[in-house]
């Protein structure tokens, strides 16, 4: 007599299965070193992905205008790359007493450099007095001045913890020198960078526990600044007004959102290849710097665009996890606002790509081509690393593998000089 499944036991043991593969990812997730590994493992494949998609976006503009060398860009963000990541891995060790004597003249210096691009100093790009000549490269200052605040403001709000009760100490000194740093980043006419100053702050604000009311007059506020500052450049009105149906004016305020479009829908789900694009043919402005996400979603599909935005939320789900792990209030406060310094630019810089937010200028993270944003990126996730590894039950996790490995070394030794004397 032979026997039935009943469907019911065919319900109950997928059910069972997916309970059983929910509770393994969260022991795996519980692990001490998760939040370190993921970290590690995210920013090595978006720093690929976007060494790979340099090359590829920036080939034919490069071989226009830089006398036919199609790797005259992917060249030199190699370049920053190799100078980036042993600041990095320094940074990965630097103690926090040398960390935070150094955000405030790290804070001086980036103000400074702010200072100095309004002079004869400055480089005009895009309209933009922003960016800084510094023999044969250019640095934009805004993007060093972002990691400084952070730091800063970290050491600020963890040296008077005990006093954040008050209004008084909440804001003063951080509103006021944010607001100044601000202030010399709209003077060079970088609105972009300026409302991510403005996010980092608030979330910084946020991360203290200043209370929800607080940001509904603080968005309103940043609001009607915003128009203002709008409606005194008939540029960036244009951009406000047009930037949700580029293609009413396509050829004109619609181009590049128009373009980039293009390229994310042509893509499909699993894009045209690598160096396929059809867009960086002269098509798409600035597509290896603030548009790669387009030529991303031509090349590699949905399923690129999906693996880059699932890496990037690995890192703001380890980030968090270091944060709220930290004993160290300067710890959490400076991991909290690296990742929300990340974040916003990833929503901002997708968000122009997809037409959901006017163009203004801002580049995906280890993405987009770009020393002056690479760098101050990879060390401040250097330092989020250095956190993740430095946190005690990670530490001694990583102590008691090292001693493992010593055994094992002491242990094969010992069998080979037993081998020999045989």
């Amino acid at each position: 007599m032979s026997a039935t499944a009943h469907p019911g036991d065919r319900t109950y043991g997928s059910s069972a299965g997916v309970r059983t593969w929910i509770a393994t990812m969260r022991r795996h997730l519980d692990r001490p070193l998760t939040p370190y590994y993921l970290l590690l493992g995210a920013t090595t494949l978006l720093l690929a992905i976007g060494m790979v998609m340099v090359l590829s976006a920036s080939s034919v503009e490069a071989f226009e205008n830089q006398g036919g060398n199609s790797y005259y860009w992917a060249t030199k963000q190699l370049m920053w790359v190799v100078v980036a990541l042993p600041c990095a891995w320094i940074a990965t060790r630097l103690p926090l007493k040398v960390l935070r004597l150094a955000s405030w003249p790290m804070l001086l210096v980036a103000a400074g450099m702010l200072v100095a691009t309004q002079t004869s100093l400055g480089v005009e790009v895009n309209g933009n007095k922003n960016w800084l000549g510094v023999g044969p490269f250019q640095v934009q200052p805004s993007e060093v001045a972002k990691f400084a605040m952070i730091l800063w403001c970290a050491d600020v709000y963890a040296r008077k913890d005990h006093l954040l009760a008050s209004w008084k100490h909440l804001v003063v000194p951080v509103i006021p020198v944010a607001a100044a740093i601000t202030g010399l980043v709209l003077v060079g006419g970088d609105l972009g960078t300026a409302l991510v100053l403005v996010a980092i702050t608030l979330g910084m604000l946020w991360v203290v526990g200043v209370p929800v009311r607080f940001f509904f007059g603080a968005a309103s506020l940043a609001g009607v600044v915003v128009l203002f500052l709008a409606a005194s450049s008939p540029e960036r009105m244009e951009r406000l007004t047009m930037f949700t149906k580029p293609f009413s004016d396509f050829q004109n305020s619609g181009w590049q959102a128009g373009h980039g479009i293009l390229g994310m829908a042509s893509g499909g789900v699993f894009g045209k290849g690598i160096g396929a694009s059809q867009q960086k043919w002269g098509n798409l402005p600035e597509a290896h710097t603030d548009f790669i996400f387009a030529v991303l979603g031509e090349e590699m599909g949905l399923v690129g665009t999906l693996l880059v935005l699932a890496l990037f939320l690995v890192i703001a789900y380890a980030g968090l996890r270091v944060a709220a792990q930290a004993e160290n209030l300067f710890v959490r406060y400076a991991t909290a606002g690296i990742v929300i310094w990340l974040t916003a630019h990833v929503i901002i810089n997708i968000g122009m790509v997809l037409a959901l937010l006017p163009v203004i200028g801002i580049p995906l993270p280890l993405v987009s081509y770009g020393g002056s944003s690479l760098v101050p990126e990879l060390v401040a996730l250097g330092l989020v690393i250095g956190f993740a590894r430095s946190n005690p039950n990670a530490a001694g996790e990583l102590q008691r593998r090292r001693n493992e490995r010593r055994r094992l070394r002491a242990v094969n030794a010992g069998a080979a000089r037993t081998a020999g004397l045989r």
